[in-house]
């Protein structure tokens, strides 16, 4: 029995149709939520994720407002808007896109913007509340990768969980979130010795590292549930050709593109599973949509609405 596909791409549409009928109540009841984008100077990756956001918004009604400070702005006057928008009762979110320059701390940043307008889920606040299991603004990714697993009934609560990755955005949220769930977790790193002997008895094994081929079919429980966080550029036909031999598409999508995306699993990972996320197309895909999500929950939050 081939291992089933859970697409993230399908899981996005399902929870943006969500949020429309979400973001319409709102708006016949107080007006349209608001959220806005800060995009610091002109970095070429980040300016392709700030449209691709306020794209979102203009589809779901959301009133998106893009704030674009050259890069010589100072910490303190960048800290000054912040205030602003934490003050401007029509902003419901506010996202400061990263990376920052390296004349601004982007931890101060981050702690600058208020707990509950903060839709990245990156506050201290936000953080603790998610610890203790309380209501909070949950960041983007992790938030994705359980929708994927509860939208497609994979049970959580009793099941052995592997994160590998520690990383404050993806990897300690997403194990606190599947803890949190009744899941037995543990959480591996760069550190861990024997890797494989804690992979191998993962049910549901989530990989956000950024190393292409990391995690091999020989450190697959076979009929576990993987789910690839890593997304990663291959550069040469050599590296395509040992990720995946033998495949024909791949070698031609890299000739035609110049390069090949692919996550932290090797490809064969995948046949010795029951499900996986693809890359690209698994839980990169969800990320925006949970964007959408934790403004509208902002946005009700603020005005003291139930959706």
């Amino acid at each position: 029995m081939s291992a089933q596909v859970l697409s993230g791409v399908e899981i996005a549409a399902e929870i943006k149709a969500e949020v429309a009928v979400k973001v319409g109540r709102l708006t016949e009841a107080c007006g349209a939520p608001g959220l806005t984008v800060i995009l610091l100077g002109s970095d070429p990756a980040s300016e392709v994720y700030v449209r691709n956001k306020v794209r979102s918004c203009v589809e779901l009604g959301i009133r998106s407002t893009l704030l674009t400070p050259p890069g010589s702005t100072t910490e303190a006057e960048l800290l000054g808007m912040i205030d602003g928008l934490n003050r401007d009762t029509a902003v419901d979110g506010i996202l400061v896109q990263l990376p920052l320059p390296k004349h601004i701390d982007t931890r101060r940043v981050l702690e600058a913007v208020t707990p509950e307008k903060d839709v990245d889920g990156f506050h201290p606040v936000n953080v603790g509340r998610l610890q203790i299991g309380q209501p909070a603004l949950a960041p983007c990714t992790p938030a994705g990768i359980l929708e994927i697993l509860k939208r497609r009934g994979i049970p959580i609560a009793g099941a052995d969980c592997v994160m590998v990755g520690r990383s404050d955005i993806v990897g300690k949220p997403a194990s606190t979130m599947l803890l949190n769930e009744g899941a037995t977790v543990s959480v591996c790193h760069k550190g861990t010795r024997d890797l494989a002997g804690y992979t191998r008895r993962a049910e549901i094994l989530v990989v956000a590292v950024g190393v292409p081929g990391l995690i091999t079919a020989e450190m697959v429980r076979p009929g576990a549930v993987l789910i690839d966080v890593g997304i990663n550029r291959l550069d040469t036909v050599e590296q395509v050709k040992r990720f995946f031999p033998g495949d024909v598409a791949r070698v031609a999508a890299f000739e035609k593109r110049g390069y090949v995306l692919m996550g932290d699993f090797d490809s064969r990972a995948y046949q010795v599973s029951s499900a996986y996320t693809p890359v690209p197309g698994g839980v990169g895909a969800l990320t925006i949509a949970m964007l959408m999500q934790n403004t509208v929950k902002a946005a009700a939050a603020r005005r003291g609405m139930a959706l």
